[in-house]
């Protein structure tokens, strides 16, 4: 290779077979974010760091946020931002929902099984996909309140994965939907129907998979153990089980009925990209491949279905009672249905790990960019000017505050820091009992509700975001934002209105 050709080739590989405007874009940035750090400070290239991370998961279907991210990441160490230590810290206190995304994602994909043949039977007599999705947030919503939010999430993602892949088979679309021309088949002619059975059918697993990211949000917010922000919150508080529910009722009741309403109105009148119905051709595909499994079952298949199923109601009781951490829980799923199953070779087993270790990386990167808004306070002027207010007006901000800083960066990392400044003040007095608990409150409502309005909002939803099936059925950042618009609006504005009146 000759000396000139060696930086257009070195391009080349940078990001491999990312967009040149894009790759152009991040050298450009990490360029500018030197530039900044020398000329106005630390503080502003922090900001301009968060919003360019932000972007990479804007673009999570041209590139894994990974390595873009983890370029940003890597430069705000590098220019003393933050420091490792501090890294470590926010890794220590995110290592619940790493450990979950490592193990809890793994053991679904050995509960595949089961929960495909229960949910695609199911499917296959519902004919109205008002009825499923209404059905699918209700569900996952009441879930999410007792068990953890994007354990939930990707038992639907797998489960979603799975109607994919069967029509994939039965079609015979296989790299189709990459193909510079999608509309010519593989043998070389157009078919229309397909194509048309193709983009309805993304469209209605979209719909599926954004109410149920939905349903998690507005369920996780309902008791103490639904989201990791919640035992944060109430530890600080001293709330226990059935004191956080009283206390956050009265306005995670209304907000989960308007959800839902919502949820009936956005189906019902096919806005915001909801609305699609299940193509009848796939209904067809789905309601063969369920009589196939009937026909072909055998007594080893039944043996396995029946470990998966017992396996699958231990991990409901363990993670409704919280007997551990919910990774850990999810080890202990690994090992019994692998074990009950006969799965021993490491490289099965070490298939059920790869949905999830990307994002468990980029999870860690995530806190680099934490403990870099840490570092530089970059948030302490919002908060000190919020609790400087007073009476309804405070607590109302301070709802908006937690709500438009955790759809920016990490809840956990937002309720953590307001719940130190509140209990601060409580402690030497200025807060009386009354007015903290209605900040806990806000708290609580302001990091699980409006934070839904951006994928990096909730861990589940960036989970989603960068799921294999996300390519797949083209559900981009921008769209996710776009369906979660009228939820993020119409429960926001239910949630504010109850705390700022009760």
């Amino acid at each position: 290779m000759s000396v000139a050709s060696f930086p257009s080739t070195a391009f080349n590989l940078f990001l491999g077979r990312t967009p040149r405007w894009y790759k152009t874009a991040i050298i450009i940035c990490l360029i500018l974010n030197v530039v900044l750090f020398y000329a106005v400070g630390p503080t502003i290239t922090a900001w301009f760091i968060l919003v360019e991370f932000i972007g990479t998961l804007a673009m999570a279907l041209k590139c894994f946020p990974l390595q873009p991210g983890g370029l940003l990441a890597l430069e705000a160490l590098m220019l003393h931002l933050t420091d490792s230590h501090m890294v470590y810290k926010e890794v220590e206190h995110g290592l619940p929902v790493i450990l979950l995304v490592i193990f809890m994602v793994a053991a679904v994909h050995f509960l595949r099984g089961i929960l495909f043949r229960i949910i695609n039977h199911i499917l296959i007599k519902m004919h109205s996909s008002l009825m499923v999705n209404v059905t699918t947030i209700i569900v996952v919503a009441v879930l999410s309140a007792f068990l953890d939010a994007l354990t939930i999430l990707a038992i639907l993602i797998a489960i979603a994965t799975s109607f994919y892949d069967v029509y994939e088979r039965a079609v015979s679309i296989a790299g189709y939907h990459d193909d510079p021309h999608p509309e010519l088949h593989a043998d070389g002619h157009i078919d229309e129907l397909h194509r048309e059975d193709l983009d309805q059918f993304r469209a209605f697993l979209r719909g599926l998979l954004m109410h149920g990211a939905i349903g998690t949000a507005i369920g996780g917010v309902c008791t103490l153990v639904g989201e990791p922000e919640n035992l944060v919150i109430g530890s600080e508080a001293g709330w226990d089980f059935v004191t956080f529910i009283s206390m956050v009722s009265p306005v995670t009741i209304p907000t989960l009925i308007a959800g839902i309403l919502t949820c009936v109105l956005l189906e019902k009148f096919r806005l915001f990209n909801f609305g699609a119905e299940l193509p009848e051709n796939v209904r067809t595909i789905l309601a063969e491949e369920d009589k196939k499994l009937q026909g072909e079952i055998t007594r080893s298949d039944k043996l396995v279905l029946f470990f998966q199923a017992f396996v699958a109601i231990l991990m409901i009781v363990a993670l409704s009672l919280h007997l551990a951490e919910i990774g850990l829980i999810g080890l202990a799923v690994i090992i019994l249905a692998t074990a009950f199953t006969g799965v021993t070779d490491e490289h099965k087993v070490a298939e059920a790990f790869t949905p999830g270790l990307p994002f468990a990386s980029l999870l860690v990167m995530f806190y680099v960019i934490v403990a870099m808004i840490q570092s530089q306070a970059m948030f302490e002027p919002v908060m000190h000017w919020v609790l400087g207010l007073e009476g309804k007006t405070q607590i109302f901000m301070v709802f908006l505050t937690n709500g438009f800083l955790s759809a920016i960066s990490d809840n956990v990392f937002v309720a953590t820091i307001f719940m130190d400044q509140i209990r601060f003040l409580f402690d030497q007095g200025v807060l009386t009992r009354e007015v903290f608990d209605a900040q806990s409150v806000a708290v609580v409502i302001g990091t699980g509700i409006p934070s839904m309005s951006t994928p990096n909002g909730q861990a589940a939803f960036l989970f989603l975001l960068t799921s294999s099936i996300a390519p797949k059925i083209r559900l981009g950042y921008g769209r996710m934002v776009f369906m979660a618009l009228p939820y993020f609006v119409i429960c926001t504005l239910v949630a504010g209105t109850m705390i700022y009146l009760f």
